[in-house]
């Protein structure tokens, strides 16, 4: 039995949920009533607040603003038209945030403590998760370094803080998508897999030159000779090719995705091969030149699937079928959301209840 977290709650008393426009989410701007902050020091987690979302004071030398031991993830809550409420696949994130603080020389946090502490922040802001198709209340968790000290070592006390905030779809059309041959993402033996603020800030140029070109999104290749396909912006990459699941192995420059778990667990119920290897880009090139490229989308939980219409490589475009013709991501789509938001069974599991 696992034992209940002993959190102190701060209620709002200036709550802001009435004056909220449910119908203009734009990602990330709209932040819920509360937040969850817990502090790690000593050797240990403690001081488990829920207090009202707002500012903090932290010292201008904490080691996270000079030296980057930050990171952080990204879940869903969903409400059911029964008001149900629950959270995709929480403890797969918890495995990954453990992966992510590892490798940045920062302290683990139990997996039930960490499911725990978002699910009651979740459970007093229950109201703010939309009940529209396409909506949810997003989660982040995340941790910094707070040392206040110039120097070069992992620092010795940590915060631990959750957001939440009720948005819409992140996409809202198919992607025009280019293949990165020149910038990478990550390099093997460096942090790519884990989920650090410092792999998103060097993504921010690359992506800002792609998008002047008028792409939507970079699809990223290897840091050696960008002859293989790692991910697509913040999302994992995954094809349909001849019949099959094809998605690149993850490993030290690639994040193991909680959706592409998902994606992957759905395709082998339905009996289609799946393949977890190196995706070469002349591979997916001439499958898009020869008709084969069936489908092809970026798997994350900010985009759920995000469908790419038109792939760019070199200067040259290959436009694909029309998404809303594709069979298997769309299947994809229609049975994560009949299970999130609770019209079918959830025979995986996946669903944890608040």
């Amino acid at each position: 039995m696992t034992e209940t977290l002993d959190i102190q709650i701060t209620k709002t008393t200036q709550p802001r949920l009435q004056e909220t426009d449910f119908d203009n989410l734009p990602f990330g701007k709209t932040f819920s009533d509360h937040m969850l902050m817990v502090d790690y020091a000593d050797g240990e987690w403690k001081n488990f607040q829920i207090i009202p979302y707002g500012e903090i004071s932290l010292s201008p030398a904490i080691s996270a603003l000079h030296y980057g031991q930050a990171f952080f993830e990204g879940i869903k809550a969903y409400k059911h038209e029964d008001g149900k409420v629950v959270i995709f696949r929480p403890e797969k994130n918890a495995e990954r945030f453990n992966r992510s603080a590892e490798r940045l020389c920062m302290p683990t946090i139990p997996e039930d403590v960490f499911v725990q502490s978002i699910a009651a922040l979740v459970d007093i802001d229950r109201g703010w998760i939309p009940t529209k198709a396409n909506h949810a209340l997003y989660i982040r968790p995340f941790m910094f370094a707070t040392d206040p000290y110039l120097g070069v070592q992992a620092s010795t006390t940590y915060k631990y803080m959750v957001l939440t905030g009720p948005v819409g779809p992140y996409f809202s059309k198919p992607l025009r998508v280019k293949i990165e041959s020149h910038y990478t993402r990550a390099a093997q033996g460096g942090m790519g897999f884990a989920k650090a603020a410092g792999n998103y800030a060097s993504s921010m140029m690359p992506a800002k030159k792609a998008v002047e070109e008028g792409f939507d999104q970079i699809i990223w290749t290897d840091g050696s000779n960008h002859e293989y396909i790692e991910e697509m912006g913040a999302a994992n990459a995954m094809f349909i090719l001849d019949g099959k699941l094809i998605t690149p192995s993850t490993g030290d420059t690639i994040l193991k995705g909680v959706t592409r778990d998902t994606v992957i667990k759905l395709a082998q119920a339905w009996g289609i091969p799946v393949e977890e290897r190196k995706v070469a880009v002349a591979e997916i090139i001439e499958a898009a030149k020869a008709g084969k490229l069936t489908d092809a989308f970026g798997a994350g939980t900010a985009a759920t699937i995000a469908p790419v219409g038109s792939i760019n490589y070199n200067g040259e475009e290959f436009t694909l079928s029309d998404p809303a013709t594709r069979e298997f991501s769309q299947k994809v789509l229609k049975t994560l959301d009949d299970i999130r938001y609770g019209r079918a069974e959830d025979t995986y599991g996946w669903n944890y209840i608040v």
